[in-house]
């Protein structure tokens, strides 16, 4: 299993329009066949994405889907700063 935490930082005049395009991206991402869970949470005008996948493979199908590729481009002028993407271990 691989977990995945992404953090993005909408500006705060952009929340409701990156809202709409995650809420995309969840729909989308929830019927890869590889995808175990990928939930967002936000505070504020902050959204994050916790993410666990089957295997590495699927994940780097994940990586490579258009429609998260469209997301990453379309939400640069969006966001406040980068978005920051952690690849995690469970230790309890």
């Amino acid at each position: 299993m691989i977990s995945i935490t992404a953090i993005l930082k909408s500006k705060k005049e952009n929340i409701n329009q990156v809202q709409s395009m995650l809420n995309h991206l969840v729909t989308e991402t929830r019927k890869e066949a590889a995808c175990v869970r990928y939930d967002l949470h936000t505070a504020e005008n902050v959204f994050i994405i916790w993410e666990e996948w089957k295997d590495q493979d699927g994940l780097d199908i994940h990586n490579n889907q258009s429609y998260l590729q469209d997301f990453i481009a379309k939400t640069e002028p969006l966001i406040a700063s980068p978005i920051q993407v952690y690849k995690t271990i469970q230790i309890l």
